[in-house]
């Protein structure tokens, strides 16, 4: 199976490094795709951007964080077998809301407004509280800042009829645990799966994440 990985708005695709490590372990393909561009795109342009880095067929597409704006375009982009999204925002296909819209309910309050890139010890306290030492010096290593205002912006139209799984982080800092299970039930129809991790499972847990996605977790 392949698996086209999308990093969010706080990391490179370096991110996704041991999970994707553990998928070809298995036997699987897994590709980081890099979605950050000299100029902004709109939502096809980073889609298309993301097609031009995988030349298979009918991948599972993981998105973690912000990037849940740019998932269902990516994956209708890449005839996707299934999305997944990893302590991702997601859309408000119904109700046409946009991320900004909706920042009161989604975002933790003493998250809005931090720049982990720009600050190592925020990024510690809010995106990697739970890595121990030698995977929180990978992930400040990952850190890079990914914010087209298309991320912000966007409104989605109809939710792509592409299977969904969510996973929630049930200690993250950033996100609310509480509004991404809410929202995979009335947004996507699924019940979002817990994992005992922060903002970034795939750098804390990533023998759990690898798990879910093969669909042995």
């Amino acid at each position: 199976m392949d698996f086209v990985l999308v990093h969010g708005t706080t990391q490179s695709p370096a991110g996704w490094d041991r999970v994707a490590k553990l998928l070809r372990a298995a036997g699987h393909r897994a590709i980081a795709v890099d979605l950050l561009t000299p100029s902004d795109l709109p939502v096809e342009g980073y889609a298309q951007h993301a097609r031009d880095q995988y030349d298979g067929e009918r991948p599972v597409v993981v998105a973690h964080s912000g990037a849940g704006v740019l998932l269902p375009s990516i994956a209708e982009a890449l005839d996707a077998r299934a999305m997944v999204w990893v302590a991702a925002y997601i859309p408000d296909f119904a109700g046409g809301r946009s991320l900004r819209d909706e920042v009161p309910a989604l975002f933790a309050p003493e998250w809005i407004g931090v720049d982990p890139t720009a600050d190592p010890a925020k990024a510690s306290e809010f995106l990697f509280h739970d890595c121990d030492p030698e995977t929180e010096h990978l992930a400040l290593d990952s850190l890079r800042l990914f914010s087209p205002a298309v991320l912000a912006a966007h409104h989605a139209g109809p939710a792509p009829e592409i299977p969904s799984t969510v996973l929630v982080p049930t200690r993250d800092r950033t996100l609310k645990p509480e509004w991404m299970r809410q929202a995979a039930r009335e947004r996507l129809g699924v019940t979002a799966i817990g994992i005992d991790a922060g903002h970034c499972p795939h750098m804390s847990r990533p023998a759990e994440v690898a798990a879910i996605l093969t669909g042995r977790g």
